[in-house]
């Protein structure tokens, strides 16, 4: 460990170190504990959410998986269990609890249910972190966040409306506007020495969504070179329209056909540093770099380059952006709100017509969730290997501490990851396999933060800043979430969570197409240790808050990492490769029917939106019957 390190405090035994960071599946030999990797809260039982450390898709959650899907290796010889159900359902995300819901809802009460996950807590990307380190309880989330509302069609929308989620009522508490301005706290761009040479702190800047004009003031304390600050300020102090002579199929052709990065290097002769500092603006929401997405599509996240176009984005490019309404664990309590349904006993407190909002707050029981007895059962780390039709129902092959079990029932639904479907299903036609095999998961990452207390945030004005240096490429402050119970004001002398919420890509691979280039991206992603995401964290909060008075080493008092090899869902970008945006779409041709299986994840929608999942599970279980 480095002098530097120790400033930063690298030698704080804040969290659980990922030891099994590089083992192979030998070397864990197939025998996780249970409960997974990890420890719970004193006198508190087992809690997932309150781990942190390496989360998401953490140590045990994938190996499994990795040793069928990458190794090819055979699970043969399953113990059968006297267990048979009327639905089995592989993955507990969203779309999973859905999709038992909606199967319990056209079945009845009595159907019974087994969904299996590999991970040691349900929910999929809808992850909540806790942290009670600092005193009270402070939420964030681990992945899914919004609710689009306003693009929920009639099923998604009605499915919110049973489990009593009052959109307008959830916006009354609502005041959290990402690296927006929250009181007299301003959003920043920060370019931190490790990459720039000297940190530079640049408070009420944004990269995005700033007035060119505006933008124009501070580009001279940009760390970049002579010429690219000059070349920048030009492109932002002018006005004329570069594409005024085209017509409006040939300007749609080319903001729809030009990445964003190639057209502000050939149209303005914008030079590569000045690129670098715009790149990972958009990554955030579409998941992937500007390099990789369109004229049309980075200037609808924001990036600067409309005022050169007449002043808007191209007007036929499918507008994305819309309102949104959160919890403050994101979509997590959407999951706890169906567990709770299929499973009443796993929130003892909330009676039959409690407030739904208490979710947020009220004691959870995780040792309900897998009771012998119990119509529906859910059974945390446990990772599908086989799923076929056999003898009129389907025959469902998992790996759980190391043993190999199967069970039966009329049906599975499967709502994992579309990828990992052709080798969880072998017997399926190799036309379906193949269009399944396409989507390739765009990687993510959310680092959550705990800070003592907030001082120097408020000493700086800022809430946050984008970091154009950093992998983490944005730190804000989570506040202004209030639901139910939960109403956290924000007051600098409080504990608080300071948050990255990121697209994770690997440069090398910025040439390449946008499937291989998540592939680099997911392998760059496991191939880090939580002491490298330690680092950087406390490197740039260093930087960017130590002039407010922070000091890393004594006032971060826990980080949790929540990494997503297999984050965003593959939708169809404008420079998609061209065996994706192909007719009929690949989402399409896989997420048939196969006998008793049928198929529910965002990927079978193309879209990484809650909304997508809940759409794909009412289809999948209407598809079955």
């Amino acid at each position: 460990m480095s002098s530097e390190d120790r400033r930063l405090g690298m030698g704080r035994a804040i969290t659980r170190r990922d030891f099994v960071h590089g083992l192979g599946l030998t070397g864990l030999g197939l025998s996780l504990p249970w409960p997974a990797l990890g420890t719970s809260p004193p006198d508190s039982g087992y809690y997932p959410p309150a781990l942190t450390g390496l989360r998401g898709s953490h140590a045990g959650s994938f190996e499994v998986a990795h040793a069928l899907a990458r190794e090819h290796r055979r699970f043969e010889n399953p113990r059968a269990l006297d267990e048979r159900y009327d639905l089995v359902v592989v993955g507990a995300g969203i779309s999973g609890l859905a999709s038992a819901y909606y199967y319990r809802k056209l079945h009845g009460a009595g159907a019974r249910i087994l969904l299996l996950d590999n991970h040691d807590d349900f929910g999929g990307h809808a992850k909540r972190n806790e942290f009670s380190q600092g005193g009270p309880m402070r939420l964030a989330w681990g992945g899914t966040v919004n609710m689009e509302y306003t693009l929920y069609d009639d099923v998604a929308r009605g499915f919110l409306d049973e489990f009593g989620i009052d959109i307008p009522r959830l916006l009354k508490g609502f005041e959290f506007d990402w690296l927006g301005t929250n009181g007299d706290l301003k959003p920043a761009t920060f370019f931190d020495a490790g990459r720039y040479g000297r940190d530079v702190l640049l408070p009420g800047v944004r990269l995005e969504g700033m007035p060119a004009k505006e933008l124009a003031r501070h580009v001279a304390a940009f760390p970049i070179s002579a010429d690219g600050r000059a070349k920048l300020e030009a492109f932002l102090l002018a006005e004329d329209d570069v594409l005024a002579g085209l017509g409006e199929a040939e300007r749609h052709a080319l903001l729809r056909g030009t990445s964003y990065t190639a057209f502000m290097r050939e149209r303005f002769g914008l030079p590569e540093d000045v690129l670098q500092v715009f790149s990972n603006g958009p990554a955030g929401f579409w998941g992937v770099p500007a390099g990789s997405l369109s004229v049309s599509e980075s200037l609808q996240a924001g990036a600067p380059g409309a005022h050169r176009l007449g002043g808007t984005h191209d007007p036929d490019s499918g507008e994305r952006e819309s309102p949104a309404a959160m919890f403050p664990d994101g979509n997590s309590s959407i999951a706890r709100l169906v567990v709770r349904s299929l499973i009443p006993a796993f929130a003892p407190r909330m009676g039959k017509d409690a407030d739904p909002f208490d979710i947020v707050t009220t004691p959870v029981d995780y040792a309900q969730l897998d009771r012998a007895g119990s119509p529906v059962r859910l059974r945390l780390s446990s990772t599908a290997v086989r799923v076929g039709n056999r003898d009129g129902g389907v025959a469902v092959d998992y790996v759980r501490d190391g043993d190999l079990f199967r069970v039966t029932a009329k049906h599975a639904v499967l709502a994992c990851y579309n990828a990992m479907i052709p080798y969880l299903a072998p017997e399926l036609p190799e036309a379906q396999k193949a269009a399944l095999a396409k989507c390739v998961k765009r990687p993510m990452l959310v680092v959550n933060t705990l800070l003592k207390d907030g001082r120097a945030l408020k000493e700086l004005g800022i809430k946050g800043a984008q970091l154009p240096g950093s992998f983490l490429q944005n730190q804000f402050l989570v506040t202004g979430i209030n639901v139910g119970d939960y109403q956290p004001a924000w007051k600098p002398e409080d504990p608080c969570v300071m948050q990255g919420f990121a697209a994770f890509s690997d440069p090398a691979a910025e040439d390449a197409g946008l499937a291989a280039q998540a592939r680099a991206g997911r392998g760059r992603l496991l191939g880090m240790a939580f002491e490298d995401f330690e680092r950087e964290v406390r490197r740039i909060l260093d930087g960017m808050l130590r002039p407010g008075g922070l000091d890393a080493a004594r006032d971060i008092l826990a980080i949790t990492v929540n990494r997503w090899p297999h984050g965003y869902a593959r939708d169809h970008l404008d420079l998609e490769d061209a065996d994706w945006n192909m007719d009929p779409p690949p989402e399409t041709v896989g997420r048939q029917r196969f006998g008793n299986v049928a198929i529910a994840n965002s990927d079978a929608g193309a879209d990484a939106y809650t909304h997508a999942a809940i759409d794909q599970a009412w289809r999948a279980v209407n598809d079955l019957g």
